[in-house]
C-alpha cells in the first residue's frame, strides 16, 4: 500500500518560502509592538497603588504613624494635588513621545530598521526598569520620575515608525484594512498583558509591575537584533507589488485613467519609477500628500480619548467603582478587548466599502453618547460595566487603529508619490506624531479637570470625539460623492446591457 504524505506537511509545504518569510515578519512586527505598549502600561495601573485610602489599609503594629489620612501613599503622591502630579508624568512621557515622533519617522527611513528597533527597545526596557527601582532604591523625588519619564518617551517613538515600514516592505496593499486591524491588535494586547502583569505585583511590590515588562521588551530588543530581516530582497524572496497599490489609488480617484492601465502599460512604468525614487521623502513633502493632514489632526482628538482611557480609566473604575487596584486594573482590560474587536471591525468595513474616512466618521459618532452613557450606568451593575467597557473600546480605538495602520500604508503609497515606497515611516510618523499632541494633551487635561467631577473629564471625551469627525467632513463629502458616481456608471451600464440583449 502506497503511503501518503502527513496531512501536516502537506499543509506546511502548501505554503510558499515567501509567505512563511512574511509570516514570520508579521508575527515578529506584533511581538515587537506589544511589548512596547505593554511597557506603557504599568504607570496607570500603580496610580491607585500610589496614592490610596489609607483608611481601609490594615496599619503595621511596628511602624511609626504621623499622618493617620497618608501613612500608606508614596511621596510626593501623598498630596491633595496628586491627581495634578498624576498628570505632569503622563505629559513627560506623552509630550517626549510626540515631539520625538516627528523626527523617529526621518531615522526610520535613513537608519537600519534592525538597529533602530533593537537599541529603542532596549533603551525602553532600561528606563521602565529605572522607574521601577525607584520603590527600592527609596527615590521621592517627582523630577527624578519625570526625566525616566521623559527619556521613555523618546525611546518608545522607534517602535511604530519602524514595524510600520518593516511590514510595508514585506507586504503589499491587498485587504489592507483586515489584514492590518487584525495586526494593530498588538496595541491592545500589549495593554492587556502590561495591565496584567502590573496588577500582579502592584499590591505588594509595585516597583515588580515596572521592572517585569521592562525586562521583557529588553528581551524582544534582543530578538529583534537576531532574527529581524528588513526587505525580502534581503532573504531572497519577492518584493511586494508596490505599482499594484498605485492602481487601485488611481482606480478609487480617476476612472477615465484605469481604461487607460488595463493593457498594463502603468506596471512597467510603476515598476521603472520605484527603481528611480530611492530617496526618502521630505517632511514637508509628506505634509503635501491629500489627506495626510485631514487624517492627522483628526487622529490628534482620537488618540486625545484613546490615551486618556489608557492613563486613567482604572483610577476611576478604582474611584467611582470603589475597586482594589488590581480588579480596576483587570476590569480596564475589557475596554482593550473591546478594541481589538473594534480595530478589525472597521478595517473590514472600511475594506467593502472602500471609505476608510466615513467609517472613522461613523465609529465616532457612535462613541459619543455611549461615552455619556457609561458615566452615567456604566457602574451600576458588573453586566452593565462589562458590556459598557466593551463597546466603548471598541468605539473608540476602531478609528484610531484604522487611521495609524490601513490609513497611513495608504498614504503612504499615495499616486502623488509616483512610486517611492520610502515615504512609508515619514507619514506614520508625522500622522502618529500629530496623534501623540492629543495623547499628551489628554491625561493632561484629565489630571486638571478630574479634581471638579468625572462628569467634566466625559464631557471633554466627548467634545473631542466630535471635534475628530469634523475634521475628516471634507474627505467624507468626497467619498460619497465617488459612491453616487459609481452608482450611476451602474446603472447606465445595466441600461446599455438591456438595450443589447
Amino acid at each position: 500500500m502506497k503511503s501518503s504524505t502527513a496531512p501536516g506537511i502537506r499543509f506546511i509545504t502548501s505554503f510558499s518560502r515567501d509567505s512563511w518569510y512574511r509570516g514570520f515578519i508579521l508575527f515578529l512586527t506584533f511581538l515587537f509592538y506589544t511589548a512596547y505598549h505593554l511597557s506603557r502600561k504599568p504607570i496607570s495601573i500603580v496610580k491607585s497603588q500610589l496614592h490610596r485610602n489609607c483608611s481601609t489599609v490594615l496599619q503595621p503594629t511596628d511602624l511609626n504613624i504621623t499622618n493617620n489620612a497618608t501613612w500608606c501613599d508614596w511621596a510626593p503622591f501623598d498630596q491633595d494635588n496628586y491627581q495634578t502630579l498624576f498628570g505632569v508624568l503622563d505629559n513627560c512621557f506623552l509630550v517626549a513621545y510626540a515631539f520625538g515622533m516627528f523626527f523617529s519617522g526621518i531615522f526610520g527611513e535613513r537608519l537600519p530598521l534592525r538597529y533602530y528597533l533593537s537599541f529603542g527597545m532596549l533603551m525602553s526596557g532600561l528606563f521602565t526598569c529605572l522607574f521601577g527601582l525607584g520603590f527600592y532604591w527609596n527615590i521621592h523625588s517627582l523630577g527624578y520620575y519625570g526625566f525616566i519619564q521623559v527619556m521613555n518617551g523618546l525611546m518608545q517613538t522607534t517602535g511604530w515608525p519602524a514595524v510600520v515600514a518593516c511590514v510595508g516592505n514585506w507586504f503589499g496593499k491587498g485587504k489592507r484594512g483586515f489584514i492590518m486591524g487584525v495586526w494593530n491588535s498588538h496595541t491592545s494586547v500589549g495593554n492587556i498583558l502590561g495591565s496584567l502583569i502590573a496588577g500582579a505585583f502592584v499590591s505588594s511590590a509595585w516597583g515588580m509591575s515596572f521592572i517585569v515588562p521592562g525586562l521583557i521588551i529588553a528581551s524582544t530588543g534582543i530578538l529583534c537584533f537576531f532574527f529581524l530581516v528588513e526587505k525580502p530582497e534581503d532573504v531572497n524572496c519577492t518584493p511586494p507589488q508596490h505599482h499594484s497599490e498605485q492602481e487601485s489609488v488611481e482606480t478609487e480617484q480617476d476612472s477615465a485613467h484605469v481604461d487607460q492601465t488595463v493593457n498594463g502599460a502603468i506596471c512597467t512604468e510603476s515598476t521603472d519609477l520605484v527603481e528611480e525614487h530611492v530617496e526618502a521623502i521630505s517632511f514637508c513633502g509628506a505634509l503635501s500628500i491629500p489627506g495626510v493632514v485631514e487624517f492627522s489632526l483628526c487622529l490628534l482628538f482620537a488618540k486625545l480619548v484613546s490615551y486618556t482611557f489608557l492613563y486613567w480609566l482604572p483610577l476611576y473604575i478604582s474611584n467611582v467603582a470603589h475597586f482594589e487596584a488590581k480588579e480596576a486594573g483587570d476590569m480596564s482590560t475589557l475596554f482593550d478587548v473591546g478594541g481589538i474587536v473594534g480595530g478589525i471591525m472597521a478595517g473590514l468595513v472600511s475594506d467593502y466599502t472602500g471609505g476608510r474616512a466615513s467609517t472613522c466618521c461613523v465609529m465616532l459618532l457612535a462613541a459619543a453618547p455611549m461615552l455619556f452613557l457609561y458615566n452615567y450606568i456604566g457602574q451600576r451593575s458588573l453586566g452593565t460595566t462589562i458590556g459598557m467597557l466593551l463597546l466603548c473600546g471598541g468605539l473608540v480605538n476602531g478609528p484610531y487603529a484604522l487611521i495609524t495602520t490601513a490609513v497611513s500604508a495608504d498614504l503612504g503609497t499615495h499616486e502623488s508619490l509616483r512610486g517611492n515606497s520610502r515615504a512609508l515611516s515619514t507619514v506614520t510618523a508625522i500622522i502618529d506624531g500629530t496623534g501623540s499632541i492629543g495623547a499628551a494633551l489628554g491625561p493632561l487635561l484629565a489630571g486638571v479637570i478630574s479634581p471638579t467631577g468625572w462628569n467634566n473629564v466625559f464631557y471633554m471625551l466627548i467634545s473631542a470625539d466630535v471635534l475628530a469627525c469634523l475634521f475628516l467632513t471634507r474627505l467624507v463629502y468626497k467619498e460619497v460623492q465617488g459612491w453616487s458616481s459609481n452608482r450611476k456608471r451602474l446603472q447606465e451600464l445595466k441600461q446599455i446591457c438591456k438595450s443589447v440583449q
